[in-house]
This record gives C-alpha cells, structure tokens and sequence, in this order.
C-alpha cells in the first residue's frame, strides 16, 4: 500500500498544491508554521476521514474559503475529502463527502481503503491524558482495520446520544418514557458488547505480542453494561443527566513489570517520562504490526516532528520504524538524522 501523489485545495495553508512522495521515505523540512503539520493531517484524513487536530472539520478550510479538497492516489486508488463550510444566514450546515474513484461513499466505507499509524507529540501524553485519549487510541486503529466495529461504535454513539437526552429530559421535566429507555437501553447493551468484546481481543493481542523496546502489560478498565447495571445506576444519571457505565466509560493502563515479573505499578504514576515515552513508542511499534497482520498490508507511517520531543536513544529506536515501510516524516532540522539514512530519502523543503 503506497501513497504517490497528494493533491489539496484551500486545505488549511495550502491553496493549491501537490505533492508526490517515495515508496520508501519522504523527510518534509521547514521551519514552524510552514505547514508540515498540516500536511501529515490531510494524510490522515485520506486514512480516517477526519482530522487528529480539531473535531471541527470547517477550522481546515483556508480562511476566506468555503471549500476544500483533499485527493490522494494510494496504488491505483483515487480517495478524495471534500468539505464545504456553512452557511450562518441560510442555516445550511456544512457538508462532507467521501469519493473513492470519484464514487461518493459514507464515511463507514470511506475507511479501510487506506492505513496509516500516526505518531505525533500528541500521543505521547497518551499515558498521563485523559482516558478518552486512550479510548480514542483503540477506537482509531479497530474502526480502520474492522467494520463490524465501525458500525457498532457508530450505533452505539447514537444509542447514548438519544439515551442521554431522555435522561436530561427527565432531570427537567419528571416524566419517563419506559418504553423509551428500553429500546435504547437494548441498542447500547447490543452494540456495547460487541465493542467491549473487540477491545478484549485487541489488548490480548498487545499482551502477548513481543516487546523489543519496553516491556509492559496493559490493563483494561472495563465499564461493562447489562440490563442489571443500567437499571442500578438510572437514579445516579438521571441526576447527571448523561449515561455512566459501557464502553465510552473504558480506560486502560499500562502496568510494569517487578522484578517477579508481575504487573504491579502503574507507569502513569510510578513510571519515569522517559519510561513513559518508551511505552508509547513501543505501543505505535505493536499498532504496526496488528494493523499489517490485519489486513496484510504494511501501513504508511507518519511521523509528526517527533524527533525534537525524543533523546537521542529514543531517536534511533524511532529510525529504525522506518525501514520496514513507506514513511513521511515532518522535522525542523535535518540534524536529528544521520547523513547516511539522508541520502536514502526523498527531502521536501517548505518555506514560510
């Protein structure tokens, strides 16, 4: 799987450009600002159908704009993002399309055409963030790879959408609708399990894999819904107004090993930054690996300016990615990597 060529439009900083890159690896140089970033996000969103950087698709489209276009060529593959902004005084809501060879497909379709890891400075606050960082960590590599897990995530987001606003409109009016809370109640235990089920497997994957770089074990914080657990906790969420246990409650962490080889202490709270670092690297290594045994093809690998947030030996673990698939790397200096792995890359500079 090779991206050649990319094409955007009124994407972000670009007004119209194109770019084609090598089968092996492209280094993309410039200094802050001139867009190497931005460039790694049209990339992913050719893989996810969204953005790693805001949840607004309409803050990509160049300012003064109302539409942008993203295409790519992925073997013989056209794929294509195209984002028209609103409209505040006719109300009409923006619009997105997915186009594969130019054929419009939903977003549950879009995906799977294209596979790519991302690992930028975001990702290495995976640890200490929130666990909606790490949820959203298992949800971007299984809804790429897996279908079946695409449409229950989607399901299940509407399912919790609609239960929610039953429980906010009882906190404010009173009323309950049984019949209501049953059905949706039924759609979020349905689709719930499918995912909790799918995350299993995942991190018994990431369990029992090797680990050259840092050894760990992951724990799985599972929020389990049933019948029984909604119904224990209704009073409490009616009184928050939101749903409080199933999947989208989940977290994980990553747990040490002591010197009896058991997984005793959480690197969140006892483990070095460096430590840390090294645990999330090696989670981007495994990500490679399930993603390539899942649909038997290499991903594309894109490294965001990581290498100004690395050491020096974190930097030669991070290299060493690279010469097993095609990767597009982002720095500011060319100094971070030896000259002979230079004269092996294809080197885009952008300027200001």
């Amino acid at each position: 799987m090779l991206l050649s060529q990319l094409s955007l439009q009124n994407f972000r900083n670009y007004r119209e450009q194109e770019f084609t890159f090598s089968e092996n690896t492209t280094l993309i140089v410039g200094p802050n600002t001139a867009g190497k970033t931005n460039l790694i996000e049209a990339i992913f969103f050719l893989s996810t159908g969204k953005s790693f950087r805001v949840e607004n698709d309409e803050q990509v489209i160049k300012f003064g704009e109302s539409i942008v276009r993203i295409s790519g060529k992925i073997n013989s593959t056209k794929l294509e993002v195209v984002i028209a902004s609103g409209d505040f005084v006719t109300r009409r809501a923006h619009q997105k399309k997915y186009l594969v060879n130019g054929v419009g497909k939903r977003r549950i379709d879009f995906m799977g055409n294209f596979f790519a890891v991302l690992f930028s400075p975001l990702d290495l606050d995976m640890i200490v963030g929130s666990p909606g960082l790490r949820r959203s960590f298992i949800n971007n590599i299984l809804e790429t790879t897996d279908k079946d897990y695409r449409l229950a995530l989607l399901e299940f987001t509407k399912g919790l959408r609609q239960r929610n606003a039953l429980l906010e409109r009882v906190k404010e009016t009173g009323i309950r609708d049984e019949k209501q809370f049953a059905y949706w109640d039924m759609i979020l235990i349905q689709t719930g399990g499918k995912l909790t089920q799918k995350r299993e497997k995942f991190i018994e994957f990431i369990n029992s894999a090797q680990k050259d770089i840092f050894d760990f074990a992951v724990l799985y914080d599972k929020s389990l819904i049933s019948k029984e657990r909604l119904l224990q906790y209704r009073q409490a969420e009616i009184g928050a107004g939101v749903t409080l246990v199933g999947p989208h409650r989940d977290d994980f962490s990553i747990q040490m090993f002591n010197n009896k080889r058991q997984a005793t202490h959480d690197i969140k709270f006892f483990g070095s930054r460096g430590q840390q670092r090294l645990a999330v690297l090696q989670l981007k290594l495994l990500e490679l690996e399930f993603i390539e045994k899942k649909v038997g093809e290499k991903p594309i690998l894109l490294l965001d300016d990581i290498l100004s947030e690395l050491d020096s030996d974190h930097i030669h673990h991070v290299l060493k990615m690279i010469s097993n698939q095609q990767t597009i790397l982002t720095t500011t200096h060319k100094e971070f990597i030896p000259d002979l792995m230079l004269d092996n890359m294809q080197i885009i500079s952008l300027e200001k």
